[in-house]
């Protein structure tokens, strides 16, 4: 069993001190408007997300580059329809 409220925390602090001011926007917001909405395995899809390369999620949102590092789950299709 994870402990949910520390890992929303990490998830919080992650998404939004990434090294580029674009992921931390992106990935920043889209956390805060749903992390409270997501149950235990969402939270974890999006924990593995978070952890990947800023250039990576950057070609795949922006560029709509097909990477097949991402996974396909609700987490990113509801990132990939995000929008600031």
């Amino acid at each position: 069993m994870i402990n949910k409220e520390f890992l929303k925390k990490q998830i919080i602090y992650r998404s939004t001190h990434r090294g580029t001011k674009e992921m931390d926007l992106l990935l920043g917001n889209f956390v805060k408007k749903h992390i409270d909405e997501f149950n235990d395995l969402e939270l974890k899809n999006l924990e593995k997300l978070i952890f990947m390369e800023d250039e990576v999620i950057y070609k795949w949102y922006f560029k709509n580059d097909l990477d097949k590092s991402i996974p396909n789950t609700n987490v990113s299709k509801m990132l990939k329809k995000f929008k600031l």
